[in-house]
């Protein structure tokens, strides 16, 4: 399977007065790995479908490949999709299923054979092609699914949220075979999902959207370490968000976290409105009487406390806002009690500030 690159340019699409795509630009790299990102509502679906072929944009151009594929029908664009339902015949033995593209293709009946044969191995179900999908789990329903994709030898690969239907245990399973398939076969893949965590584990850049409209693009680390605005920040992981306004001498003035000096070189931007975020992890909790260290530091009061497994997360009052913290569970070790005096510092290179 040859590589290709995918290129979205300036693509806009609206149902009726509806725009669901706003100047959408976007390149995936050949044998990309690429996720896009968003909540429901957002488009994803839709930007995927439309390199599918089943959408049409209004304006814009589409290229697999370096060529235009605007008006080409889905069936010749050489692109494979998986659906999230799987879209498998019920009354079709696995066999039949995985080898139904190629024989809508009419390819030779040991043409056929081979590619259903090896597709069915690719995906680890050699032995299972008599059987019905009845008779499957649903990971091997999914998997059935991804060979039926794959026996058609397409450039790029499509999967739309093709995990939302398994259980926590074989998503993780299926992420780490999808990971390890598309290594062994460098295929342009995109993948759409609205989890963070499936798109942060397995993928190598991902696409976050909201509205229609493309927010940003990175690695998982650039979105998590220097999201592009609040949407971002608090799409990827969490985060604690306070709106204000940055004012001259670096003092920031949020309305529930109060006035704090900000770190030197922090603030880069002019004065005016802007979000102060960083991540429940890097807050650290000491007694009331710790002294500052270098960074900011908040007294509070803790509200409550949520033990997690390997982390416990908790809630501390300071003013009228709610500052979230994870610490590291270890056996044995003692927390804090709810309405327990606390002091929270947060190292300066955790803290950024970002666009309201």
């Amino acid at each position: 399977m040859q590589a290709v690159r995918v290129e979205a340019r300036n693509i806009q699409l609206a149902y009726g007065t509806t725009p669901v795509l706003r100047d959408i630009t976007l390149t995936v790299e050949p044998g990309e790995f690429f996720a896009i990102l968003g909540p429901s509502g957002s488009g994803k679906s839709t930007l995927l479908r439309l390199i599918a072929g089943f959408n049409q944009h209004q304006a814009g151009e589409l290229l697999v490949g370096g060529k235009d594929v605007t008006g080409i029908v889905p069936w010749k664009r050489n692109v494979g999709m998986v659906f999230q339902n799987y879209a498998l015949w019920p009354h079709m033995t696995v066999a039949r299923n995985v080898a139904f593209g190629l024989e809508e293709r009419r390819l030779p009946r040991d043409e056929v054979r081979r590619r259903t044969a090896a597709a069915l191995e690719l995906v680890g179900l050699a032995g299972y092609g008599e059987r019905r999908p009845s008779q499957l789990s649903g990971g091997q329903q999914q998997r059935v699914a991804l060979a039926r994709t794959l026996a058609i030898e397409p450039q790029v690969l499509l999967l739309d949220e093709p995990l939302s239907n398994l259980d926590a245990k074989l998503r993780l399973q299926m992420r780490e075979e999808l990971l390890a398939l598309h290594r062994r076969l460098g295929i342009t893949t995109i993948f759409v999902t609205h989890d963070q965590e499936e798109a942060m584990t397995i993928c190598d850049r991902i696409a976050v959207m909201d509205h229609g409209v493309i927010q940003q693009v990175g690695t998982p680390l650039e979105l998590f370490d220097e999201p592009a605005n609040r949407f971002v920040a608090g799409f990827v992981g969490s985060v604690n968000l306070f709106e204000g306004e940055l004012r001259a001498g670096d003092l920031f003035v949020s309305p529930t976290l109060g006035e704090c000096r900000l770190p030197p070189g922090l603030a880069s931007r002019p004065p005016g409105p802007a979000c102060l975020a960083f991540r429940p992890h890097a807050v650290r909790i000491d007694a009331a009487a710790a002294s500052a260290a270098e960074g900011l530091a908040f007294d509070g009061t803790v509200a409550a406390a949520i033990f997690q497994g390997d982390s416990v997360r908790y809630a501390v009052r300071v003013g009228a806002a709610n500052v979230i913290a994870e610490q590291p569970h270890r056996r044995g070790a003692g927390g804090w009690s709810d309405g327990a005096p606390v002091r929270l510092q947060i190292p300066a290179g955790e803290l950024r500030l970002i666009a309201v």
